[in-house]
């Protein structure tokens, strides 16, 4: 029997992988890459996300994560602090993709190299071949596949950057057990240290803001904001930096074609300020695994269906809080506020979370 083919390694298609592969299944996971790469997007692990993460077999903790328990804001020169729901982490993607493939080859997934160039006829083309399996699911991230891109609306897009910062004595300090968010107009950015003790600066912004290079936008950011200069230090000109451009935060997919499950950013897109990704992408795997394996590949359309019920409201909520975040005259007050009355922003951070699927709130399956 053919089994489904998951178009990409990340968190979203191992996910899948895990609970395919342990319900008798025996899928193939089609990557670009032979080789565990650092994508741009995640590093911090919601207290949901590490929840699910446990349910898969891996324990961020257990790789080293750095636990964070408590949520920083800074905008327009005012500050607050708030203690997180439950303990988060902050990890990077290179430790936590290859913890999640090397769980999903372990529990009987079969690992394919090939670039998918796009799919055609229910087949995915390679550069080295064509592919075929009982079901496509698509988990490519934020790289869309040609013949399914996804819609962007008009307008000023948001593009993502991404700064690695080497470990350092004086960040360590102002950033140990925290997460900050750093709001500025049109954008902003989120900083937490990693396993290795560097720190991730991952921004959020729009088209308009980047305009050439990306190092003279950071010099006019540090300028404006003394607690960003503050992190960045005098050793960031020297750090690499990564980006993506027109990144559809708000996107989700109701529908979908039968034996095409859209997992991860192929099904929602959530601003990254809530920091709800990397749990978007676990859930939407974990779900289509549960339909499929229940339905086969015909079950697609009912999969998305309810994935998309499940993501609606916190994509909504977390678009009204991106939206206000980077508004420089609601942001501040708002910053205000949260320091006033931390549970409201407590609250925002529950409403931002995907409810967990059926199969994983029962119980957590061993190896």
């Amino acid at each position: 029997m053919t089994g489904p083919l998951i178009v990409g390694a990340g968190p979203a298609g191992c996910a899948a992988a895990i609970a395919l592969a342990r319900g008798g299944a025996v899928p193939v996971l089609l990557d670009r890459d032979a080789e565990v790469g650092d994508p741009l997007c995640g590093g911090f692990l919601s207290w949901r996300t590490a929840a699910r993460l446990r349910t898969l077999g891996v324990d961020p903790a257990a790789l080293g994560a750095q636990r964070v328990g408590r949520l920083a804001l800074f905008a327009g020169g005012r500050t607050a602090e708030i203690a997180l729901p439950q303990a988060a982490f902050g990890l990077s993607r290179h430790a936590l993709d290859r913890a999640l493939r090397q769980r999903a080859l372990s529990a009987g997934a079969r690992l394919e190299v090939d670039h998918a160039r796009g799919i055609a006829d229910g087949e995915v083309i390679g550069r080295s071949r064509r592919w075929s399996g009982d079901g496509v699911f698509l988990a490519t991230g934020k790289h869309d596949v040609r013949g399914l891109a996804r819609e962007r609306a008009a307008g000023d897009l948001a593009l993502g950057l991404r700064l690695r910062l080497p470990p350092n004595a004086a960040r360590t300090r102002l950033l140990a057990g925290r997460i900050e968010l750093h709001l500025f107009a049109g954008g902003y950015a989120g900083i937490v240290l990693q396993e290795d003790g560097s720190a991730n600066v991952c921004m959020a912004l729009r088209k308009s803001r980047l305009a050439g290079d990306p190092r003279r936008l950071l010099d006019q950011l540090a300028d404006r904001n003394p607690a960003l200069a503050e992190r960045l230090g005098a050793d960031w000109r020297a750090a690499p930096h990564e980006a993506i451009g027109a990144v559809p935060y708000g996107f989700l997919a109701h529908t979908t074609e039968p034996g095409l499950f859209r997992l991860g950013d192929q099904a929602a897109v959530i601003p990254s300020l809530a920091g709800e990704g990397i749990a978007i992408a676990l859930a939407s795997g974990a779900l289509a695994a549960e339909h499929w394996l229940a339905g086969g590949a015909a079950a697609a359309p009912a999969f998305q269906r309810e994935f998309a019920r499940q993501a609606r409201s916190p994509l909504r909520i977390a678009r009204a809080a991106w939206a206000l975040a980077e508004t420089p005259g609601l942001a501040a007050p708002a910053v205000a506020l949260a320091g006033h009355v931390p549970r409201l922003v407590r609250a925002l951070m529950h409403l931002t979370r995907i409810d967990p699927a059926a199969s994983l709130a029962r119980g957590r399956a061993a190896s």
